[in-house]
């Protein structure tokens, strides 16, 4: 039984998974030690633990889980299964390398795009010889809405709709219509230049926008919403087999 941990920019997310299928899960604000303690005792012990984190107040919970658990914490210098070509490892997000993992995982030896649409909009590529070769980032849908807001005297703080218009009748629609088609037809584009370049182009779409891309694009995305968990999971696994 293997634990991840996935600390993001918004939320934080458990995944306890055997034989290498979830078999629970859970999305916080943020994670305790305390909360932590409390899903455990609701489920198997694991033997083994990895975190992924892109926040740096983690000392606390990286030594009860040293103290207790075959422990992993993932940065620039963990092996991987796949191999990595970025010219800046050290800068590279621990969120966005689990993802592209999962996604070779789910297609080794294929041409894999992984969109992770949380926060931030992020493509991620690895080739059909499993070599991560990079991908490019973007403003998520919640942060474009507050750009807006921010950097203007005027424009309010709008939020997400199931505007089908094609333009805004009003100041609020106009915000919600351009962020939000702007965005999916962002990414329309990407995968598009993607496929183009590699025609057997496999596309796996996750994270906290998943339902409203998903529910817009229709050439044939593959929709994960675990797969930074799923990630994790086989590093984790690469690691403590390693160790053996």
């Amino acid at each position: 039984m293997n634990l991840v941990i996935d600390l993001g920019n918004t939320s934080a997310k458990i995944g306890l998974f055997s034989s290498g299928e979830l078999k629970s899960h859970l999305v916080l604000p943020e994670l305790t030690i305390t909360e932590l303690e409390n899903f455990l005792k609701k489920n198997t012990t694991p033997k083994k633990i990895i975190l992924s984190s892109v926040i740096n107040k983690t000392a606390e919970l990286e030594n009860f889980l040293s103290t207790n658990f075959f422990f992993l914490k993932l940065n620039h210098l963990t092996p991987l299964p796949i191999e990595k070509l970025y010219n800046t490892p050290e800068t590279l997000g621990n969120d966005r390398i689990a993802a592209s993992v999962g996604a070779n995982n789910l297609f080794p030896s294929q041409n894999v795009l992984a969109i992770d649409a949380g926060t931030c909009i992020k493509y991620d590529f690895v080739n059909a010889k499993n070599q991560y070769l990079g991908g490019n980032i973007s403003p998520g849908i919640d942060m474009r809405f507050k750009a807006l807001n921010a950097f203007t005297a005027q424009l309010p703080l709008v939020s997400k709709g199931n505007d089908s218009e094609l333009y805004g009748s009003s100041t609020e629609q106009a915000i919600r219509l351009g962020v939000q088609l702007g965005a999916v037809e962002e990414m329309k584009g990407i995968i598009n230049r993607f496929q183009s370049r590699y025609s057997d182009l496999k596309v796996i779409l996750t994270g906290g926008d998943l339902a409203f891309f998903d529910n817009e694009l229709k050439n044939h995305i593959f929709a994960d919403p675990f797969l930074t968990l799923r990630g994790l999971n086989v590093i984790l696994n690469y690691n403590a087999d390693k160790e053996i």
